[in-house]
């Protein structure tokens, strides 16, 4: 089996890099008309500066407001807007769903992608699939796509003024990156392109471990603080390229297809993916019977930062054995990622794996807790 690594064409990262979106584009041979995919709080925080950057860069371009759902419904609207602006190019500026649903919408008018995350809550800016969703939220399936982005662009002064919810759930998907690499690595399994793992796709995967543990803190404290530091710098990086080519081109396995059973109950809805994603990793590490050195580790950091490490931390509180059913059975259909793990996992063993994980969150959170 051949190895594969993807990833964007260029990647840029810095304070106020949105002034540089256009001459950006242009360097890269995309020229407008453009059509730019937004959510409310980029349109109303970048609009002048897209202005300015297009202006300068000769691109004329049009905006379409997300509707708050990748799903086949928000695609479809996407491409009606961009065939009326007869748009030969697509922006995403948001987080991870609007810039899954510029992405779907792009590929199916084969039209390039520019990617321009303004939060960093995910890793998906830099990869080549979209997740979709229900117009109800669930999770529907995902879609893999020939090529990745032509273009991620990171405005680090636009993610400092983001919500710092946002860039801790970054930390909960990056957090995974690693653990779920690790797992495909060893078991030489196909990675998201169909291909082996690399030794820089794992050790990208490694770096951006390392790099959660050193800098999440004060990276959470330079947002809290609405400011620019190298640990933020650091952190976006960890949260956006190092975690979307280490997922890409290593592989997921049993964290993120225990996110895609939560998003089943209802009740995880108003939880972001990130924070779903950081308890389906402790719900992996105990399936995997990880040494608790290693689960001390991920649960130390995640509370250090504020990720959900018990049911209750993403409205669970209650869970009904039917409901526990539904995200086990979920998690384990046939084309999910859980089967990525090196031995059979069967809906009963990943019911008792997040059971088992949640009792070990209030553990620790009671035994760490202030007296």
């Amino acid at each position: 089996m051949l190895s594969i690594f993807c990833s964007p064409s260029r990647y840029t990262q810095g304070k106020n890099a949105t002034a540089v979106l256009g001459a950006e584009m242009v360097g890269l041979g995309l020229n407008g008309p453009a059509l730019i995919i937004a959510s409310r709080s980029p349109i109303r925080l970048l609009s002048a500066t897209w202005k300015q950057t297009f202006a300068e860069a000769g691109i004329a371009y049009a905006v379409h407001e997300f509707g708050g759902e990748c799903s086949l419904t928000e695609i479809e609207r996407i491409k009606q807007a961009a065939k009326g602006n007869t748009s030969r190019v697509i922006v995403g500026a948001g987080g991870g769903k609007v810039l899954d649903a510029a992405r779907a919408a792009a590929t199916d008018l084969n039209l390039p992608v520019v990617n321009c995350p303004t939060v960093a809550s995910s890793d998906a800016p830099c990869s080549a699939l979209s997740v979709i969703y229900s117009d109800e939220g669930v999770v529907e399936c995902f879609r893999i796509y020939r090529k990745n982005p032509e273009l991620v662009l990171v405005d680090t002064q636009v993610i400092a003024l983001s919500p710092p919810r946002l860039l801790v759930a970054g930390m909960g998907d990056a957090l995974a990156t690693w653990f779920e690499a690790k797992t495909c690595v060893d078991g030489r399994v196909k990675n998201m392109r169909g291909g082996l793992s690399t030794q820089t796709a794992s050790a990208l995967a490694e770096l951006c471990y390392r790099t959660l543990l050193a800098d999440g803190a004060d990276a959470l404290s330079a947002v809290q603080t609405q400011v620019v530091t190298p640990a933020l710098e650091r952190i976006v990086e960890a949260n956006t390229l190092l975690s979307g080519l280490g997922f890409e081109s290593s592989g997921l396995a049993a964290a993120h297809a225990i996110h895609n059973g939560l998003t089943t109950v209802p009740a995880t809805h108003g939880y972001l993916h990130g924070e779903k994603v950081s308890f389906g990793l402790l719900a992996q590490l105990v399936l995997e019977g990880q040494p608790r050195s290693v689960l001390h580790r991920v649960l130390g950091f995640a509370t250090e930062v504020g990720l959900p490490i018990t049911l209750a931390d993403i409205g669970l509180k209650e869970l009904p054995k039917e409901d526990l059913k539904k995200i086990a059975v979920r998690a384990t259909v046939e084309s999910e990622t859980i089967h990525n793990e090196p031995f059979e996992v069967l809906p009963d063993m990943v019911a008792d794996a997040i059971m088992a994980a949640d009792a070990m969150g209030r553990a620790w959170r009671k035994s760490h807790s202030p007296q």
